[in-house]
């Protein structure tokens, strides 16, 4: 297995080496991110996907982007064996170190394997409920679980995938989304509890450096929606646990210049002023990484996206997106070889100045 994690060190070697303009990075939490991630959801898992995903990573990342996005449930385990791929390869031919790169991915949701031919209900029930991990009762009515030896199972599970020793960032996947609609928020709260305690014992163990919420509605829907939930509660209770050195450093929620609930609905409160998530996640120094930031490619249809900076339209929407104040990076898929060098371009010029993202959203809104 491959050893280490991203350090302060490495990803500032990998930011000064890199070919990317200068501007396009960013140090959260000491280290030096790439304001722009690859994501790996969509595709078929299939040995043809797994290919193309793991040649677009190893271009993704030489065009200097070391933020690189996955989950156990993508492409049903087979996008973590590929992003292992890409990054064993990339260390193997001597064109990285494991220290210069972060690596996320995300528990929670109940997921088969790709590479077993098997009926999900028949795999969940041989290598889930038969082996002790989880009682047909502890799956919600979306798929999802979130006790803690599951964690456990399926944490020991992506380090095998991604073939490492550690994992810079675990996030708990849309447990508000997935838990809700079955248990009482008083209830969510007592199992998002053990969640951190779980989470805190494996960063002492080494296995995880940070941990977050990778979520779709909470921390974007009003402040009654019963999906709602406050990035300060989840702060305050990551306190209690792991004291001011607390692990939960970063979340992740969609955001484009559709989706921009994050960045226009003021439904977080500080000290009785009501806020966005990303001002929020500003004032607590909580890293933000972005999903769909094309819409699947439905930004991507002419005329959809307004014209500025002489772009083309996927250049124009990740533009938008990592200029946001409070954004750290979207994180964007693709991985046919032409969309791919398409979307790198982005690395090779520099996000919006704040004056200039303020005037193109005052243009926008009148």
């Amino acid at each position: 297995m491959i050893s280490g994690f991203a350090t302060e060190e490495g990803t500032a070697k990998f930011a000064k080496n890199s070919n990317a303009n200068s501007k396009n990075f960013c140090v959260v939490q000491a280290l030096t991110l790439s304001n722009v991630g690859i994501g790996t959801y969509l595709g078929q898992p299939d040995s043809e996907t797994d290919q193309l995903v793991k040649k677009a990573i190893k271009m993704s990342i030489i065009a200097g982007i070391n933020v690189i996005d996955t989950a156990i449930n993508y492409r049903l385990q087979k996008a973590e064996r590929s992003v292992g791929q890409a990054i064993s390869e990339l260390i193997d031919e001597g064109k990285i170190n494991r220290n210069e790169i972060f690596i996320s991915t995300k528990n929670g949701y109940v997921t088969n394997d790709g590479d077993i031919k098997e009926d999900f209900w028949q795999y969940v029930n041989r290598e889930y409920v038969k082996k002790g991990v989880i009682h047909a009762s502890d799956i919600s009515s979306g798929y999802h679980c979130m006790t803690i030896p599951y964690l456990d199972d399926q944490l020991n599970r992506s380090l095998n995938n991604i073939d490492l020793e550690c994992i810079d960032l675990i996030y708990l996947h849309n447990a508000v989304e997935g838990q809700i609609q079955d248990i009482s928020k008083e209830q969510f709260l007592k199992n998002l509890e053990d969640v951190f305690e779980f989470y805190e014992k494996k960063r002492e163990e080494g296995k995880i450096r940070f941990y977050g919420m990778a979520t779709w509605e909470c921390f974007r829907v009003d402040s009654d929606n019963p999906q709602f939930f406050s990035l300060g509660e989840s702060l305050k209770l990551a306190k209690q646990i792991g004291g001011d050195s607390h692990g939960f450093r970063f979340i992740q929620l969609p955001y484009n210049m559709h989706l921009d609930q994050a960045f226009v609905k003021k439904n977080q409160n500080i000290d009785g002023k009501n806020i966005s998530i990303l001002e929020e996640a500003q004032k607590y120094n909580i890293g933000v990484f972005t999903s769909v930031p094309l819409m699947q490619g439905k930004l991507l249809t002419p005329g959809v996206l307004p014209e500025f900076g002489n772009l083309q339209p996927s250049l124009r929407a990740l533009q938008f997106i990592r200029s946001t104040p409070g954004v750290l990076a979207p994180l964007v898929g693709h991985k046919l070889e032409a969309h791919v060098t398409e979307n790198l371009e982005i690395m090779k010029i520099p996000p919006m100045e704040e004056n200039e993202f303020s005037a193109l959203v005052k243009k926008l809104v009148s």
